[in-house]
This record gives structure tokens, C-alpha cells and sequence, in this order.
């Protein structure tokens, strides 16, 4: 397994062992159980899977790498290298800025750039037409290209679909920096259009079915689909590919669903070569998700089958594959959504962010009374394992009876 030379301060003394452990034990990674730290008056379910991926540390790695490489120059990221609140500070306090907001919107002016300068793709990719802006000025955007390598599975997976003439439905968030990647890169390929959940997937089919208006596809579909899209012509023969960050089982949900409607619509119930004809309306696509989401969520569910008073998820508000983690664990218990461990303002008292207002809410009474008490602890692919720890020793500072963390330990690794 491939190791990436990251700071220090971005692993952890706790946490970072316990997950070395974990995978030396179960190198095929068939045991999604959690891992326990009893402190007797607190313990922690810890997720099998969780904080860094290999697409994370290589980006990290590289952005590093470009700071140490290039002290005198001006050093630019397109938008957040990766969505960690603390990565991304600490790259802007050694000087790197940002060109982009993570919806798109410019900070710096293109103009302002020269061929002297240095401009690193983060880690979700960056559209075609930002490539040709950035080479047309002269710079080098190869050099310091952190695109994660399953983001570039589905770019080829979307290029391999629309060559044998599908049109391609990628799922995702439609404002999201990977999937305005996805879809540039996409639609060189194909007539291409985004839908953000089951819901748009289900006013899709409206158009394929020819239930609803071709004109009003224009309007409900806005910014969401390539230019020259016909609905009637290019909604025949479709694909699906995802953000990989997106909820697998909701992105099968789509596919699945999509799936159906041509197979009732073209009626291909009947016949001797079924799948011959559903090939010849709907593309067999493996998914496309990567695999750290994929086991994160795994472990998530795993997770979710104990039984405890509540559950933390650590990472960037803005991070999709993090937010989706809470939406599960919140459909059991009592779930905080935290930056970092300085949201725990004290045993009782929690900032919270609520995914589903966009807003940080504060709880009060957040640990229950009972003893022990039961935390499930995760977080996201894009956050460091020093975050998780100072979470974990930041709640196991309100029980002054708690074991010390040497012995929790040793009673785990051995």
C-alpha cells in the first residue's frame, strides 16, 4: 500500500495507530465491526473506515510538495483542495490563495496571473474550459495536479458511454466542484444532463416517456444540461455515472429506476435476448462511486447496528461525502455534525451544523446523564485523524473517573 509524506500534525497519536491496527488485522477488509475504546464512564465506537483516502493524502502530498518546491513564487489552489476547514487554513497561512470559491465564483482575476506563477488543481478536478484558461496563460497544469484518480474513473467511464452513442445522467450535486468537473468533461462525449437526487431522476423520465413538455425540460433542467441537448433525441439511449461522493445505494436507486422506465417504455419485458435489448437503451455501468466512500458507508452501517446515546461526525460542512454519513447516522440517533472538538463548548453544550438548513445550531444537554455513556465517532474522507482525536479526548475530559488513555489502548492493540 502506496504511503504519502503528509505533516505530522495532520495524524494523531491515537487515532492513527488504532486504524494501522485495524487494517494490519483485516488486510481484505471484510470486518466492518467498530472498534471500542472503553474509558469506563465514556466509551467509543469507532468506525472501521474513515478520515483520509488515498485521493486526500496524494492532494495534500502534492500541494506540500508544490509549497516546498517554489518558495519565491506565487502559489494559487483553483478552490478548497480538499473540503477540511483546517487543511485549507493552513495552506492559505503558508500563502497559497485561492482563485475560486467552491461554487465557482472568482476571487482572482485571471489576468492577474503570469506564466510565473504556480496554480494547483485540488483534488475533485477542474472543467476543460479552466484548463484551456490556465494554459492559454502559459502555465503548467500538470504539474501540480491533484485530480483523485476515481474522479478520472468517471470521467472515463462517461467518455466510454457516450462513444457508443448513450447520453450521459450523472448524479450529483450540480453546484459541487466535482460534479461541474465531471460534466465538463462528460459532455465532450456525450449530451449529457445532472440530477441532484431521486426526485429530479423521477421528472427525468417525465421527458423520456414524453409525459411531460420537451420545452419545459429547458427550464426545470437549467444549467444542468450540455449544450445542443435534445430531450426527445438524446433522452433514448442513457447511462449513469456519480459523483463519488454521492450515497451508493441512492445512486442505484437512480440507475435502477432509470433502468425501468426504459425497460417500460420501450417495452423489452418480452423477447428471447432481454438484456441485448435493454443494452440497446440503457448502458451497463459499474459504479462509479470510489472506494473509500464506498467503505466509509459500509462501516457507517456496521456502525449504526450498536446501540449508543449518540454519534459524532467530524469534517467540512461542505463536504458531500461527510454529509451523507450524518443523513445515516441521524436517521437512528441523535447525530452533531462538528468541524473540530472546539465546537464542544462543554459537556452539555454543542455547535452543530444541521445539514439540512445549512446553518450551526447549538444543542444543550448533549450527553445524557447515564453511565457509561456510548459515542459512535466518525468522520468524512477529507478529515485528519488529529480532529478525530481531539474530539475523542475533548468529551473523555468531562469524566474525571475516565481510564487513562495508555490503558484504553493497551487493551486494544494487543
Amino acid at each position: 500500500m502506496k504511503t504519502f509524506d503528509i505533516p505530522d500534525y495532520y495524524r494523531s497519536h491515537i487515532i492513527t495507530p488504532l486504524k494501522e491496527f485495524r487494517r494490519k488485522n483485516d488486510k481484505l477488509k471484510r470486518d466492518f465491526t467498530p472498534t471500542t475504546l472503553d474509558f469506563g464512564p465514556v466509551r467509543f465506537l469507532i468506525a472501521r473506515h474513515f478520515g483520509f483516502c488515498y485521493g486526500v493524502e496524494n492532494a495534500v502530498e502534492i500541494a506540500y510538495k508544490a509549497i516546498a518546491e517554489n518558495p519565491d513564487k506565487r502559489i494559487f489552489l483553483l478552490s478548497e483542495m480538499i473540503h477540511n476547514p483546517d487543511v485549507n487554513a493552513d495552506l492559505q497561512s503558508r500563502g497559497v490563495s485561492f482563485l475560486m470559491d467552491t461554487c465557482g465564483n472568482q476571487l482572482t482575476n485571471w489576468s492577474e496571473l503570469t506564466p510565473d506563477d504556480v496554480v494547483i488543481i485540488p483534488a475533485f478536478g477542474t472543467t476543460l474550459e479552466i484548463q484551456q484558461q490556465l494554459a492559454e496563460i502559459g502555465l503548467d497544469v500538470a504539474k501540480y495536479d491533484t485530480t483523485c484518480p476515481f474522479v478520472e474513473k468517471v470521467w472515463n467511464k462517461a467518455t466510454q458511454i457516450g462513444q457508443k452513442n448513450y447520453t450521459v445522467v450523472v448524479h450529483g450535486k450540480p453546484s459541487h466542484e466535482e460534479t461541474r468537473a465531471t460534466f465538463s468533461h462528460s459532455k465532450e462525449a456525450a449530451p449529457t444532463v445532472v440530477v441532484r437526487d431521486m426526485a429530479q431522476a423521477q421528472r427525468l423520465a417525465l421527458y423520456v416517456t414524453g409525459e411531460a413538455p420537451a420545452s419545459e425540460f429547458f427550464i426545470e433542467f437549467a444549467g444542468q444540461y450540455s449544450d445542443g441537448f435534445d430531450p426527445t433525441r438524446d433522452l433514448q439511449r442513457i447511462g449513469v455515472v456519480n459523483q463519488t461522493t454521492m450515497l451508493a445505494s441512492d445512486t442505484q436507486g437512480i440507475a435502477d429506476y432509470l433502468k425501468q422506465v426504459m425497460i417500460k417504455h420501450y417495452g423489452l419485458n418480452d423477447g428471447t435476448d432481454r438484456t441485448k435489448q435493454i443494452d440497446e437503451h440503457f448502458a451497463s455501468t459499474r459504479d462509479t462511486l470510489c472506494y473509500a466512500t464506498n467503505d466509509n458507508q459500509d462501516a457507517t452501517y456496521a456502525l449504526l447496528t450498536y446501540n449508543a446515546d449518540f454519534a459524532i461526525v467530524a469534517g467540512g460542512y461542505n463536504s458531500s461525502n461527510t454529509s451523507h454519513i450524518v443523513e445515516l447516522c441521524a436517521e437512528k440517533l441523535p447525530t452533531y455534525f462538528i468541524e473540530s472538538a472546539q465546537k464542544i463548548l462543554s459537556d452539555t453544550l454543542i455547535r452543530h451544523f444541521d445539514v439540512h438548513t445549512k446553518q450551526e445550531i447549538t444543542a444543550d444537554h448533549f450527553v445524557p446523564e447515564n453511565r457509561p455513556v456510548t459515542v459512535l465517532l466518525t468522520c468524512g474522507a477529507s478529515c485528519p485523524d488529529a480532529v478525530v482525536e481531539g474530539i475523542l479526548l475533548r468529551l473523555t475530559g468531562f469524566f474525571p473517573d475516565a481510564l487513562p488513555i495508555k490503558t484504553v489502548m493497551a487493551n486494544v492493540m494487543q
